[in-house]
């Protein structure tokens, strides 16, 4: 009997959605320990970079705070603004 050698070629296309921003923006009504406050209990960052993020967000009116997958963007994005923070999501570049 001969021997049959099967050869075969696969191709995979890796689609990678484009990431998305969480911005923060400034308003008249949260106070900064607030806002500090809550990116450190939604995102569990630590003090330190919550302030920063914050401070961003209070010099420069806004702040990208999060970027990822779409779904999770759109959760965090809930979460901010249920903390009553100006929240809006924008694809990443």
């Amino acid at each position: 009997m001969a021997e049959t050698t099967t050869l075969t070629n696969t191709e995979t296309d890796v689609f990678t959605a484009p990431p998305w921003n969480v911005i923060v923006h400034d308003d008249p009504v949260n106070l900064m320990a607030y806002v500090t406050f809550v990116l450190m209990k939604i995102f569990g960052y630590n003090e330190k970079f919550a302030t920063t993020l914050m401070l961003q967000v209070h010099q420069q009116g806004r702040s990208v705070v999060w970027t990822g997958e779409l779904e999770k963007a759109e959760f965090y994005t809930q979460q901010l603004q249920f903390h009553q923070l100006k929240t809006s999501l924008e694809q990443s570049e």
